[in-house]
């Protein structure tokens, strides 16, 4: 199977990295720290299940698109929407 790089493989090493840095660092919050023990494992678990969610993503995509340009221009705009939809509800 010929291995392929693409915008989610990216997110999902993102995701992993962040939710790794947050088990070990802790979450900083604007006007304070959360200590070490307290909930830091809930927001790294979290940043965890996205991680899963994005890669289970990638996978389904691969199968519906089997050029590389296209897959990236798919996976590109579903990064591009979801960021959008983010700053929507934000």
């Amino acid at each position: 199977m010929k291995t392929r790089i693409t915008p989610l493989n990216f997110a999902s090493t993102f995701f992993l990295f962040l939710a790794i840095y947050v088990w070990i660092y802790g979450i900083g919050i604007i006007g304070g720290r959360y200590p070490h023990a307290l909930k830091s494992w809930m927001f790294g678990a979290i940043f965890l299940l996205f991680a899963i969610v994005v890669s289970f993503m990638d996978l389904i995509l691969r199968n519906f698109f089997s050029e590389t340009k296209k897959l990236w221009i798919v996976e590109l705009s579903f990064i591009t929407l979801a960021i959008i939809l983010f700053l929507l509800a934000r």
